[in-house]
């Protein structure tokens, strides 16, 4: 098992993600997605802080060194607030099940990355592995019919900003993840990482906050109770526990292959749309799922 870890921390990554994008998805419908990005970090930081000192002694990783306090600040940056930031504003352009699709390019963009960068090679199997995993999904996230959440005939400027807007998420993603991986470099905590990716990121939403006037409304949110409650255990899911295990995952996987796996969140989401939201399963649903495990189960193989 200690040699699939890496593998295995990128599938707990995905449940994770699968259970927080319900609990924002519900919280968001009340309180508005902007409010429920920033609160979740906010919230997130008190908990990590808590986690870093029962683990370490200490509440912050006070000792870092300053180039790898560098590669994790800027790993935060452009994944939790540009990255996300890109992506939330394609769903509303473009809807969530073609943004959605398009945030499939971040293994092909991670893989590319960790190419160029780190010197990373994939097994022919790995590739074939990660082919499968993408297109099952691709598969099941673009089929067709319902509303979506975007308009029906938007204009070319919105389609053609929301398709950008979403391949921009999808690169800060990947980015993020090289920046954190060159973070990780000689065996840092996974924890202290996020701790500090979290941190930065929450710090710079604070600030854009203050600047634009916007924190008295986003800490309003703690007054509905009930979207407070969602966006906690949203919080605890995902950028506390679902972070960690994403960064142990690339520290002990080759991005590439860590990224598709994390990738399976649309497929695991499923069940959940057709129980929860009473969304119809369709046999090609099904039929994507199958593949996508196929490809997960092609990586423990390997």
């Amino acid at each position: 098992m200690t040699g699939m870890l890496g593998e295995v921390a990128a599938l707990l990554t995905a449940f994770c993600w699968s259970f927080n994008s319900v609990v924002f998805t519900l919280a968001g419908r009340r309180v508005g997605s902007a409010t429920v990005n920033a609160m979740r970090l906010w919230i997130a930081v008190p908990a990590l802080l808590l986690v870093h000192w029962l683990l370490y002694a200490a509440p912050f990783p006070f000792a870092i060194e300053p180039v790898r306090l560098l590669y994790l600040g800027v790993s935060g940056v452009i994944g939790f607030v540009v990255g996300d930031a890109m992506l939330f504003e394609s769903f509303l352009l473009i809807g969530p099940r073609l943004a959605m699709l398009l945030a499939l390019l971040v293994p092909v963009f991670g893989a590319a990355l960790a190419w160029a960068f780190l010197g990373e090679t994939l097994q022919t199997l790995e590739i074939a592995a990660i082919l499968l995993i993408i297109g099952g999904i691709a598969w099941v996230v673009a089929e067709g019919g319902g509303e979506d959440g975007a308009p029906a005939a938007p204009p070319e400027r919105r389609y053609g900003q929301g398709i950008w807007l979403a391949v921009g998420g999808a690169a800060g993603q990947a980015i993020g993840l090289l920046f954190s991986r060159l973070g990780l470099a000689g065996g840092y905590s996974a924890v202290s990482a996020t701790l500090v990716r979290v941190s930065v990121a929450a710090v710079i939403l604070a600030l854009a906050g203050l600047l634009r006037g916007t924190l008295r409304r986003r800490l309003a949110v703690m007054k509905d109770r009930k979207a407070l409650l969602e966006i906690t255990a949203g919080s605890l899911t995902g950028p506390v526990l679902g972070v960690i295990l994403s960064l142990v995952a690339i520290a002990h996987a080759h991005i590439g292959v860590a990224s598709a796996l994390m990738s399976l969140t649309p497929v695991l989401l499923l069940p959940v749309s057709h129980f929860l939201f009473k969304e119809e399963v369709t046999a090609r649903a099904i039929g994507g799922t199958l593949v996508a495990l196929l490809g997960v189960v092609l990586l423990f193989l390997v």
